[in-house]
């Protein structure tokens, strides 16, 4: 604080009148009590205790800007109270001079302490009219609100308010300290930040928005006016009611005479202001997520202020960390991409009303940083209304018999992200990802080869004679979603085709307790008191691999984010900057990022991940596509996967480019076992919802290819196939074996120069990953075969996209 130079004598002579005053003058006057901010609804009726011997002025509340990722584009705003301070040559001289004039003439004479003007309140109001003044200077005013801001305890607050002689003295007392400390100007700057003005405006920043809808260095004669006078007491004059505005007005013209008496204007200004119609906006800011400036960004919102609340850098409690928030100041810029945001809005309503039972659910995260890009369901975020209440009753038949109502179209459940009951969905066959890394992680290469049949009996153990389960025994038996996937599958062709019966046996070799392992490594987490049982015998969790946990479509989208960023996970943050009142930077707004999967084996996966999604590989190994649309829609390099669940209860997608990692999930929140179909029933399903997002956030935007693999990763442990041409089959099956292979006899016979039912020739012939599959061709006789197809028994690529399955 800088110091003035006062006289000394001035001082003592003030300080001892104020003494002698204290106990007669003091409780004569009538101070004008300055309307509070609630705080003093939080106050207890406990004796105020001491004060220190020096007033320390802890900061008042200011409000938080949230802002896109542009730096520019309003999110939201959050406060306990409206205020934003500025600097005195940010405000208007105007305003300057109307504060004054409406409660301090002698502000820039005095000591802090009007010694005139106590005296003639004294005289005043012991003369019996019924007009009452006070003597409470402009820093008298601002040590009030300075001490209840600087309260550390509700009974301080009540205090600093009360209507005694004690109180007033302190006034005086602080006062003439910090008129000694504090230059003229810095108490008004002070001043006019602290004050409240009705409304939910404190300070005259909050205040020129509300009523004006400017910046108090653009206010006017008449705006400063009114807005001084509203101080006194900012509800009698408030110009929003109807029984205010005429009281508004006349306080208004009162303080522009006021102006014209300390010399601040002119007459000719002030009968110029006073004729001009008072018009104000009467425009809170708003509030809180379910007031964001965009209506459709109220999740991603929510996303942000639950990270908040878990963020320990903001407080030792759940609590403290929202005041700080919420008081702080914070100018926050969020990672919302207003190019992706808007985009996975339109995507997710497309087609689908807020209406609708199914919740389409998608999430927007960048590869590298773990930004959160976009969040976007085809709800309102909105508390339903309980005396009006729109959300239809709960699709849930138990609690439709009870008239419970669901959660749409209204809710404020994190649907996609998880909490509060929301323990994720079903994403399906995206879960074989975790296979596929965990078999790369094993020294499993891309090449390696399995037989897949219609039914596969694995060794998991399950419930006796389950749906799932062979017949007559209790040994884990799934099947493929089509007969057509029938065959030798490598990772490219499997995962393309997405075949259960490749990825289970897959994962039995490479343990289903390594398959969860790799899940964890990318981000899945477990909530539902199912999953995280069935985690402690994960060994056993045999259909882990055809996504029957719980997930949201945040993990999910970042679950492969991590892949395409080269294995470096990175936690998901809705914030990119974090600016505190004083323009510093705060770290945590920096990403969290470690490589949790070598680069070639995130490579490797991302390689085979483009052949479900209609892209080819690095290898051109891709045979076949379930999203088989998505690479000429988005027209970039892709990789990614789609999902359903049995019977279609949950439908799923996820596409990915360098740039963006966007996951979608079709569910019903309200009831898992819904009968709806999420492929069927509801209109266009949840495929377009996602490719739609990707390609409108990626225009613009570089066309980055993923870097391919390489090494043994592709091709494995290579060995020389030795020749069987010619021979029986079960010559043949035998030297395969002894070379380290696994022989398959094919169904089909090809034309050969080898007598009938002899080995024609192996597919693939040459070389080989060690331990693979060899199709043994059988001869049919005949003459000469036909070219070698590379993988011979896989089914033909699709002729079009056809309807997305596994």
């Amino acid at each position: 604080m800088r110091k003035r130079d006062h006289n000394v004598l001035t001082n003592a002579a003030s300080l001892l009148i104020c003494g002698l005053l204290a106990g007669v003058v003091v409780a004569a006057a009538a101070f004008p009590a300055v309307a509070m901010s609630g705080l003093a609804a939080k106050a207890g009726a406990e004796t105020f205790g001491a004060l220190p011997k020096e007033l320390t002025v802890a900061r008042s509340p200011q409000i938080t800007y949230l802002l896109a990722s542009d730096g520019k584009t309003p999110l939201a705003t959050m406060y306990d109270e409206n205020r934003k301070d500025v600097k005195l040559k940010d405000i208007a001289p105007v305003m300057r001079k109307a504060i004054i004039a409406a409660e301090d003439h002698d502000f820039y004479k005095h000591n802090g302490v009007d010694l005139n003007g106590v005296a003639r309140a004294f005289v005043n109001n012991q003369s019996g009219t019924n007009s009452r003044q006070g003597a409470s200077t402009l820093t008298m005013q601002y040590v009030r609100l300075a001490i209840s801001y600087s309260a550390t305890h509700p009974a301080d607050v009540v205090a600093a308010t009360e209507d005694t002689s004690a109180r007033k003295l302190r006034e005086m007392r602080y006062a003439l300290q910090v008129d000694k400390e504090l230059t003229k100007d810095e108490i008004l700057e002070r001043y006019l930040n602290i004050a409240a003005f009705g409304n939910g405006a404190y300070g005259v920043f909050a205040a020129s928005q509300v009523y004006f809808g400017k910046k108090p260095s653009q206010l006017n004669i008449q705006e400063s006016a009114l807005l001084a006078g509203m101080v006194k007491a900012p509800s009698a004059f408030d110009p929003t009611t109807r029984s205010g505005y005429p009281q508004a007005v006349s306080r208004r013209d009162y303080v522009i005479d006021n102006m014209v008496k300390i010399g601040a204007i002119s007459q000719q200004e002030a009968d110029q202001a006073k004729a001009v119609k008072l018009v104000v906006k009467d425009k809170r800011t708003p509030n809180g997520c379910v007031a964001t400036n965009d209506k459709e960004w109220g999740f991603f919102c929510d996303y942000f202020y639950r990270w908040w609340l878990q963020q320990e850098t903001f407080g030792s409690t759940s609590y403290d960390r929202e005041r700080r928030l919420k008081s702080g100041g914070f100018t926050i810029t969020t990672s919302l991409d207003v190019q992706a945001q808007n985009a996975a809005d339109r995507a997710v309503r497309k087609h689908l009303p807020v209406t609708s039972k199914a919740a389409r659910m998608v999430a927007v995260i960048e590869p590298g940083s773990g930004r959160v890009r976009a969040l976007a369901v085809n709800r309102n975020f909105k508390i339903d209304d309980p005396k009006n209440p729109q959300n239809k009753i709960s699709s849930d038949p138990k609690k439709a018999k009870k008239k419970q109502r669901g959660n749409y179209p209204n809710t404020v459940n994190p649907l996609l992200t998880g909490g509060q009951g929301i323990v994720g969905y079903q994403a399906g066959s995206t879960f074989k990802m975790f296979t596929i890394v965990a078999a790369l992680e094993k020294g499993i290469p891309l090449s390696y080869t399995i037989n897949a049949q219609p039914v596969f009996r694995s060794n998991y153990i399950i419930e006796q004679n389950s749906p799932a389960a062979c017949p007559g025994t209790h040994f884990y038996c799934p099947k493929n979603a089509s007969a057509s996937m029938t065959g030798v599958h490598n990772m490219w062709s499997a995962f393309g085709r997405s075949v259960n019966t490749y990825f289970v046996p897959l994962e039995q070799q490479v343990g289903a307790e390594n398959v969860v392992k790799a899940a964890h490594k990318l981000g899945i987490n477990f909530r539902s008191q199912e999953d995280l049982d069935r985690e402690k015998g994960a060994n056993q969790w045999g259909a882990f691999t055809l996504g029957v946990s719980d997930t949201t479509p945040l993990e999910l989208a970042n679950a492969y984010a991590t892949l395409a960023a080269d294995g470096k996970y990175c936690e998901p943050i809705p914030v990119q900057e974090i600016r505190g009142p004083d323009g510093n930077k705060l770290d945590i707004a920096n990403p969290h990022c470690e490589q949790r999967i070598s680069t070639q084996v995130a490579r490797a996966a991302v390689d085979a991940a483009r052949c479900p999604v209609g892209d080819q590989s690095s290898t051109s190994k891709c045979t076949g596509a379930t999203a088989g649309n998505v690479h000429g829609i988005v027209k970039a390099p892709v990789a990614g996967k789609s999902g359903t669940t049995d019977s279609d209860k949950t439908s799923a997608l996820v596409a990915m480019t360098k740039q963006y990692a966007v996951a979608g999930i079709e569910a019903d929140p309200d009831w898992p076992q819904t009968t709806q179909k999420m492929g069927h029933d509801v209109p266009t399903g949840i495929n377009p919802a996602v490719y739609e997002t990707l390609r409108d956030a990626m225009r613009d935007k570089e066309r980055i290819d993923f870097t391919p693999p390489s090494g043994k990763i592709i091709t494995g442990d290579q060995r020389s196939i030795p020749s069987v041409t010619c021979k029986s089959i079960d010559d043949a099956k035998s030297r395969l074996r002894e070379a380290g292979f696994e022989p398959v006899v094919s169904s089909n016979k090809v034309p050969s120069d080898c007598p009938a039912d002899t080995a024609a020739g192996t597919s693939p012939e040459g070389r080989t990953i060690k331990g693979g599959v060899v199709m043994i061709e059988v001869s049919a006789g005949g003459g000469a075969k036909p070219g070698k197809t590379t993988l011979p028994g896989l089914p033909p690529p699709p002729n079009g996209p056809g309807r997305p399955r596994g």
